[in-house]
């Protein structure tokens, strides 16, 4: 049972990384289209780099919410950004090609899947802090008593609106 709620739980932070990253690429990819650089691309290539960054953001979701586990370590949150967001970025820039010239642009796509991955990473906090998704439970730790938790949270605070009414 705890199997299948640990499951659930990874998608459920996999859906909100990959929604968030996918979200937030194509709107870069929308300005981009207004930038003098960007070449023009088929609807099929655009929907392939949108697919890739949902995959990424899919993967970041549930590696993110393993990684936090219950502690809430800033330094560690801020490190899996970066390591997904220069990992992908680093891997978009051709080294083929290297010019001294090309260096302000190749540090704006790996800035670009940094702060995809950041817009995921506080998308994917907020959704923990409201316990929509749950942390990774440790091994000493039983996921039943964080859902009861949450279940009690959750019927204090629809008896609280009700006796304001």
């Amino acid at each position: 049972m705890q199997h299948t709620i640990e499951r659930i739980e990874s998608v459920k932070a996999g859906s909100l990384g990959g929604i968030a990253t996918g979200i937030s690429y194509g709107l870069m990819l929308t300005i981009d289209r207004f930038l003098p650089h960007e070449y023009s691309r088929s609807f099929v290539s655009l929907g392939l780099v949108v697919s890739i960054s949902i995959v990424s953001g899919f993967l970041f979701g549930v590696t993110y919410r393993y990684i936090i586990r219950t502690d809430r370590n800033d330094h560690l949150n801020s490190g899996a950004v970066l390591a997904f967001g220069l990992v992908r970025g680093l891997a978009q820039v051709n080294v083929d090609e290297f010019d001294l010239s090309q260096v302000w642009m190749d540090s704006l796509i790996v800035a670009k899947s940094v702060v995809i991955f950041a817009i995921a990473r506080y998308i994917l906090d907020r959704a923990l802090a409201k316990n929509w998704v749950l942390p990774f439970a440790q091994p000493s730790q039983d996921l039943s008593i964080a859902i009861s938790e949450r279940v009690e949270r959750e019927f204090d605070v629809n008896l609280m609106g009700e006796l304001k009414k």
